[in-house]
């Protein structure tokens, strides 16, 4: 199984609200389908702000990156962050999530982008053996923080 990357466009909306349900449900994120569609057609539109990836065949894609993008000094210009990163439960563990992540900074660095940031719970030991294998590190002076608006 490949975990080739095809750009998502407005063409793959149905395919990719369905992963993302999949997604949000089995980590309970709280969404509906509204909010996930007003989500998603903005970076399928070709909004500078991000852009989302499959993973697989585009027809019957195993998976999905949602990757947003911001301007950082420290790092030295366009930025950009795995927002979202999910892959079928029943094709885990066989190395596509690995091959997508060392995949996709060739996808973006001829764009431009100097760094990826992820998220990762700190208790999920498989997630950061994976991030930590596709040659992610851990920021230990650094926290994620959040404020609602």
């Amino acid at each position: 199984m490949s975990a080739a990357l095809t750009l998502a466009g407005t063409d793959h909306l149905d395919k990719l609200l369905s992963l993302v349900a999949a997604f949000h449900t089995e980590a309970e994120m709280a969404s509906t389908e509204e909010s996930r569609r007003a989500a998603l057609e903005p970076l399928l539109s070709g909004i500078p702000y991000g852009c989302v990836y499959l993973i697989g065949p585009p027809r019957a894609p195993i998976g999905y990156m949602v990757i947003t993008f911001t301007w950082s000094v420290e790092y030295g210009g366009l930025d950009g962050n795995i927002d979202e990163l999910y892959i079928r439960p029943g094709v885990r563990g066989r190395g596509i999530a690995s091959e997508a992540l060392v995949a996709l900074p060739h996808a973006l660095a001829a764009g431009g982008l100097r760094t990826i940031h992820l998220e990762v719970d700190r208790n999920n030991a498989n997630a950061l053996k994976l991030y930590r294998r596709a040659g992610f590190t851990l920021n230990e002076n650094y926290m994620f923080m959040t404020k609602h608006l």
